[in-house]
C-alpha cells in the first residue's frame, strides 16, 4: 500500500484514548505502543484485537498523540480507515471503543463488527 493510500485511510484517537494508552504503556516495562488489529471472527464477522507491543513492523501505520502510539497493520487499516479510537469510562465500565464508519453492524460486546 502506498503512502497516499495510507493517508486516505487515516485513523485518529481521542485525547482520552491517548492519555489511557500512555498510562498503560508507562506501566508495562519494555512496551512502546498499543497494536490494534482486525481479525476474522466474533459475533458480527470481524473483531478488534488490542495488544501491547515493543516492536514496529514494516507495514505498520503509527498514530501518535502526546505520549501515546497506536500501531495498525496494512490489512487492518483497510477495515479501519476513517475510524476514531476512544477510551470510555462510564457506568458500564472502562473500555477502548472504535467508532468505525465502515461498520454496518456491531454487537453488544463492542469489539465485533461487520462491513
Amino acid at each position: 500500500m502506498g503512502a497516499d493510500a495510507k493517508t486516505a485511510m487515516k485513523v485518529d484517537m481521542t485525547d482520552a484514548a491517548a492519555m489511557r494508552i500512555a498510562k498503560i504503556v508507562a506501566g508495562e516495562p519494555g512496551k512502546t505502543a498499543l497494536r490494534v488489529s482486525v481479525e476474522g471472527g466474533g459475533c458480527s464477522g470481524f473483531s478488534y484485537k488490542f495488544d501491547l507491543v515493543d516492536t514496529r513492523n514494516d507495514d505498520d501505520v503509527a498514530i501518535e498523540k502526546d505520549d501515546a502510539t497506536v500501531l495498525i497493520d496494512d490489512l487492518s487499516l483497510i477495515y479501519m480507515g476513517g475510524s476514531v479510537i476512544d477510551f470510555v469510562d462510564d457506568l458500564m465500565g472502562q473500555s477502548f471503543q472504535i467508532r468505525n464508519p465502515n461498520a454496518v453492524a456491531s454487537c453488544g460486546c463492542g469489539t465485533s463488527f461487520s462491513v
